[in-house]
């Protein structure tokens, strides 16, 4: 959910109180200093049970980056990941996240995954792990083996002839670090063997003891240890949590400026997830501070009649429906806290659809049919849910995705929906205005729940397949219907754009014999071009300005359009910014065997969507 609100620096202030408060609780004796995260592998498909998994990255702790490479499969129909060979895919797409976790964020760690690439695992690969992460890369760190992926079958009774082997594997190809248990007794006996050589067992302390002292354990950092039991769950951390989920929350939909609530004197709120403390908080969260769900949030507001006969995301029978609808009729406003949690989505659980769980639909669907006040759906989930029924009804005023939000949740989907907060954490008027304004957006496309029937899981593919009438994935490849595009995100107050600058011509000169064939190779040229943005509507608020790139039409194999920037800028009412794009650069990978011959072609930068076209015009 954090990376819905594209906003780089606020993000640092997150990060910042996340390794504070966990330095704090190492100092007290609580916890380590070794954080196997983020989780930066790409959304490839919609079914991934870790779509909800937290992707921030601690200072002041040892981080790593995980699960190295193209891993975004966990258990759907008993099935898990062993295959992978989509290499421009993989060059393209699924190592850059974890390239620039190596090479722009210094990170001091990299966990390799469970699954098999081009028949060979991951954490036994020598071109990934040395030739790759170490040398090209440059980490200055640990490569760590995901928990058990080095003993990937079920079969408990391996033969030590088998662990001496995965163990040598694993060493020699760069592996430093195992969690698990095979490697217990495995080094002397494979450095006795011959199969190890006592320098890749010493480059692998090497490379622990790195961390170790970066970490401060041989020279104390006074900074570090003076931080203690005040530093963590303070008041400022607190109201952090809760501006960072408002900041999260997408609006979907907003009919007749549904939101924010003007004043209502009676609110039913209807669960599953109204009072949902553990939905809130999703996978791999630590005790939090506290937890305020939306019923108490809106309790704490207003006359709330609250419905809970819905005990779980399944609703398992009809017995809730009646005193549900009963409460809606009741009410001047009505918000059904729907979705999912972990017994639906997380590690190792896979969905197999992308519909509401159990009878959630119908529930919606009944309070939908019995009531003619104003609706509110909030829908709180990590992967994304067909909603269509919702967004093409008009009894449903406004619909806000809410991930999992976290401890505070439920005040920051209380302050959207009336459209109000207290204090900032960050003085800057620009943090304040933006969360009022509302411009959170979609990380991934929201497919609807038939786009999973044409396609398994399985299928590594991003690019269509029409041999196998596979579509294609995420919004660089996909251009069939969808419920919500990536990126999508209403607001509050509304934004015009208008370019600045006339189109402009590039001219590149290539070689008679000019090598094309690597990712490293490119010719740069660079240029400036400015787009006016204005804020035309009655609020005060910020904009995600993103910039995407799309290659001139007939390129076989190329994406739709990417996305090569973004910027969160805070916009007063009526006034325009003039805003500057500067060093833009892009590359094409063309598959093996074909051929482009183009005396000039129209490469497009799009802003937001299709609300204003760059042409480029590229003479080779």
């Amino acid at each position: 959910m954090v990376s819905s609100f594209f906003y780089v620096i606020y993000m640092a202030s997150i990060i910042l109180v996340v390794s504070t408060e966990a330095r704090a609780t190492y100092n007290l004796g609580h916890a380590g200093l070794i954080f196997w995260c983020p989780n930066v592998n790409v959304a490839r498909d919609p079914r991934w049970g870790m779509l909800e998994d937290l992707n921030s990255r601690p200072l002041k702790v040892s981080s790593s980056c995980r699960h190295f490479a193209a891993y975004d499969l966990d258990n759907w129909l008993n099935v898990d990941r062993n295959h992978f060979n989509a290499r421009q895919d993989m060059a393209e797409t699924f190592l850059r996240p974890f390239e620039a976790c190596v090479r722009e964020g210094d990170v001091s760690g990299v966990m390799c995954s469970f699954n098999n690439i081009n028949g060979i695992p991951p954490c036994a690969d020598p071109r990934l792990l040395k030739g790759t992460i170490r040398d090209e890369w440059n980490l200055h760190g640990y490569i760590v083996s995901d928990c058990w992926s080095i003993e990937t079958t079920k079969n408990s009774l391996m033969s030590q002839v088998r662990r001496l082997c995965k163990y040598s594997n694993g060493n020699s190809a760069g592996l430093d670090l195992e969690c698990g248990h095979y490697y217990n007794d495995s080094p002397a006996s494979a450095v006795m063997a011959g199969r190890v050589s006592q320098h890749d067992l010493d480059q692998s302390l090497s490379n622990l003891y790195v961390v170790l002292m970066r970490l401060g354990f041989f020279d104390s950092i006074p900074a570090l240890a003076s931080l203690g039991k005040d530093d963590i769950c303070s008041a400022q951390h607190i109201e952090l949590a809760r501006e960072a989920a408002r900041q999260g929350i997408v609006l979907l939909k907003n009919d007749n400026a549904t939101l924010p609530l003007k004043s209502v004197k009676k609110l039913a709120l209807v669960r599953p997830n109204a009072n949902a403390y553990g939905a809130m908080m999703g996978n791999y969260a630590g005790p939090p501070c506290r937890s305020v769900s939306p019923r108490d949030a809106f309790s704490a507001i207003g006359n709330v009649t609250y419905e809970m006969e819905c005990g779980d995301v399944l609703c398992h029978n009809d017995t809730y429906v009646y005193k549900a609808v009963e409460a809606a009729k009741h009410a001047d406003t009505t918000i059904i806290v729907v979705g999912t949690d972990v017994s639906i989505e997380t590690e190792d659980k896979d969905r197999v659809d992308l519909l509401l769980p159990g009878y959630q639909t119908h529930l919606v669907n009944q309070i939908a049919k019995a009531t003619t006040a104003p609706i509110i759906l909030v829908v709180m989930c990590g992967g994304p849910i067909d909603i269509s029924f919702a967004r093409d009804n008009p009894r449903f005023g406004a619909i806000l995705w809410a991930g999992f939000p976290g401890e505070e949740g439920g005040n920051a989907i209380a302050d959207v929906v009336y459209g109000k907060y207290e204090s900032c954490y960050v003085t800057s008027q620009l943090i304040c205005y933006f969360i009022v304004a509302l411009r959170g957006r979609l990380t991934v496309t929201w497919y609807e729940n038939g786009y999973v029937g044409m396609l398994p899981m399985t299928s590594m593919a991003l690019r269509p397949v029409e041999s196998l009438e596979y579509p294609g994935r995420t919004y660089k490849f996909f251009s069939g219907s969808i419920v919500y595009p990536f990126d999508y995100g209403l607001s509050y107050t509304n934004f015009s754009y208008s370019l600045t600058a006339p189109t402009r011509s590039i001219h590149i000169h290539l070689k008679r014999l000019q090598p094309c064939r690597s990712m490293a190779y490119s010719i740069c040229s660079t240029f400036e071009f400015e787009v006016a943005v204005k804020n035309v509507g009655s609020m005060d608020g910020s904009e995600v300005v993103i910039v995407y790139s799309s290659p001139p039409s007939g390129i076989v194999g190329t994406h739709i359009k990417q996305v090569i920037g973004f910027e969160r800028v805070f916009f007063s009412m009526n006034v325009c910014q003039c805003l500057g794009i500067v060093d833009i650069s892009g590359y094409t990978l063309l598959p093996s065997g074909s051929t482009i011959f183009s005396s000039c072609t129209k490469h497009r930068l799009i802003f937001n969507k299709t609300t204003i076209i760059y042409y480029l015009k590229i003479k080779i």
